[in-house]
């Protein structure tokens, strides 16, 4: 409202308007920003009721009693289908309305003459005619003292002015007049101007004294409401019926515009020579083609010209340019009328998809706004209002974007109406489906392991001592299980105990079997020391890497694969400079693996 406000707010000050007439002019306003502000308010109220819910635990006892998120959301789902229907209609049958009274009121504004508040000390022009200078006037009184008015009422070569000791304006009953005293004054105007002789002849003035004279100014200070038929008759004031009716017959002027275009194409003459003309045969008019006129050789139309003198080759040039402006300005206007037409159907169009999307935009913001509420657990005023109005700028700048390509013509107005919907829909589908299946989006450890997966980063294993154990550790257990850790990470290391070159690396690499043999092992000694109740061994445990998986280890599954990798030198070579790296790393850890072991040996043999 404060942007509607600040946009118009030159059409409404210094107007004289009632406050009555502001405040309807704002009621309409606000009803033209519905579409904006129910799909917010959908998203804002979705995520403050079920992060209430979860916040307070209500949806897990929900849930732990088997009532699932879906049949927890299911009467809302029903009560915002309505609020969606309800929408449709508000889109087809009240909105119209109101947007014709608004621009209707807005426009009636504008044509509205300012309120006469006269300054002190310089020239006031809002008079139409008039310039009025003051000096000086008493607000209790409203006298205006030493005075001076300029008459171009008349245009400027008849100009009078009026210079006076004081005087007084009211209006007139009906307020559509000024009334102005002038007391004391002179008057000076031009009487006549002889143009007979095309200059300027003797020139006479009249010279006036008063000591009282009374000027009647037509100065119309009400405010007069436009007819709005007019901007009933716009895009923005029609129904959906009314809008398809209207397409349709702007669809058949321009069809009509485009055969009247190609008959004439195709009629037009070449060289003077008509294409087509038309014959009567058995009392009906046949259109048909003019066969070409046969020559014996073709026409030299430069040594034509060139043989010309040259007041002919000048009008040739003349002739031709003419023509070809007349054909320009001919097509310009053609295409103006074409431009102008499919602008119209576009605007229609557009106000037909917004009868729907609205209602559609209703039920995506409450997929995504009760799912999300759901997940992020909190409720109040704090976080949803954070969510939903990030959510909802990126709802704005789609659906604008969007309006803005469809509106010019780059895309079809289905396309650009439909894109904020499209893009969002996805997201309310995706909440949805994390929030019934209780999944952990917006948990930072799930996406940091992720990204650790991803770029390769090392992971730190974390373990503490547990209060209850199930499971004892036996010491004879555990050495055998460290004991075979640590044989197959010295395997490994006598393996590879050299870097592999390029040829190897892509043939073979680091063997998957043998990778993954050690990752178990090293993950079952893990698992079996956590439920130790020896501090030293939990601590020492916590050492043992956690080893990665990571393509760059044996990039070639296949044989095939490798040798193109290998005839493709520049590329292998970056690969491969990437994957020895990662290798060494592997390395790196096994190694490590193997002093681990050999300190938890030490510890549970003591």
């Amino acid at each position: 409202m404060m942007q509607f406000l600040w946009k118009y707010i030159d059409d409404m000050v210094g107007k004289g308007l009632d406050i009555a007439v502001i405040g309807e002019l704002f009621f309409y306003a606000a009803l033209t920003m519905v579409p904006l502000s129910l799909p917010l308010s959908i998203l804002l109220a979705s995520l403050m009721v079920f992060g209430n819910l979860g916040e307070h635990f209500e949806l897990t006892a929900m849930k732990a009693s088997g009532v699932s998120l879906i049949k927890v959301m299911s009467p809302l789902i029903a009560l915002i289908m309505m609020v969606s229907v309800c929408a449709f209609f508000f889109q087809n049958n009240v909105l119209p309305k109101a947007q014709v009274k608004m621009w209707t009121l807005l426009f009636s504004m504008r044509q509205k003459s300012p309120e006469l508040d006269i300054p002190e000390g310089a020239f006031y022009d809002q008079i139409q005619g008039y310039n009025l200078y003051v000096k000086k006037k008493n607000p209790e009184t409203g006298m205006l003292y030493n005075v001076m008015i300029y008459d171009v009422s008349k245009g400027y070569g008849h100009a009078s002015v009026m210079v006076a000791d004081s005087g007084k304006l009211s209006f007139t009953e009906d307020k559509k007049y000024l009334f102005l005293q002038l007391y004391s004054g002179e008057s000076f105007e031009d009487l006549k101007e002889d143009r007979s002789l095309g200059k300027r002849g003797n020139a006479l003035y009249r010279r006036e004294t008063f000591s009282l004279k009374e000027i009647m100014v037509p100065f119309d200070a009400n405010f007069t409401r436009m007819d709005d038929g007019a901007m009933r008759n716009q895009y923005v004031g029609k129904d959906l019926t009314e809008l398809r009716r209207t397409v349709d017959s702007v669809n058949v002027k321009v069809d009509s515009m485009g055969n009247s275009v190609a008959r004439q194409m195709l009629h037009a003459t070449v060289c003077g020579v008509p294409v087509r003309k038309n014959t009567i045969k058995e009392g009906k008019t046949v259109e048909e083609k003019v066969k070409p006129v046969a020559m014996a050789m073709p026409i030299a139309f430069d040594s034509i010209f060139a043989a010309s003198t040259s007041e002919k080759k000048s009008q040739y040039i003349s002739d031709a340019l003419h023509r070809a402006n007349s054909a320009k300005q001919e097509f310009d206007y053609k295409r103006y009328t074409f431009e102008e037409s499919l602008m119209s159907i576009r605007r229609h169009q557009i106000e037909m998809q917004r009868k729907f999307t609205l209602s559609f935009a209703c039920l995506v913001f409450f997929f995504i706004g009760a799912p999300l509420g759901a997940i992020i657990r909190k409720g109040g005023l704090g976080t949803p209002i954070v969510i939903s109005v990030i959510l909802f700028i990126v709802y704005y700048i789609f659906d604008n974007m969007g309006y803005k390509m469809a509106r010019d013509g780059h895309w079809a107005v289905w396309r650009g109406m439909w894109l904020s919907s499209a893009v969002l829909l996805p997201l309310g589908v995706f909440f949805t489906y994390k929030a019934v299946n209780d999944s952990a989006v917006f948990n930072p450890d799930a996406y940091l392991n992720l990204f650790r997966r991803i770029t390769g980063m090392h992971q730190v294993r974390h373990l503490e001592m547990k209060e209850i154990v199930m499971d004892d550790v036996e010491n004879g257990v555990a050495l055998a299980k460290v004991k075979e850790l640590k044989e197959a990470c010295v395997s490994f290391l006598e393996k590879y105990s050299k870097p592999q070159s390029y040829l190897k690396y892509w043939t073979y690499g680091y063997d998957e079997a043998c990778r993954t043999d050690i990752a178990d092992k090293l993950e079952d000694v893990a698992s079996y020391l956590e439920n130790s109740q020896v501090q030293l061994v939990i601590n020492k445990t916590a050492d043992l890497p956690i080893l990665r998986d990571l393509l760059l280890y044996q990039p070639a599954k296949s044989p095939k694969f490798g040798w193109l990798m290998v005839v493709l030198f520049p590329i292998g070579l970056l690969v491969y400079a990437f994957g020895r790296s990662s290798q060494k790393a592997f390395l790196h850890d096994i190694r490590h693996t193997v002093k681990v072991c050999d300190s938890l040996t030490e510890l549970l043999q003591k």
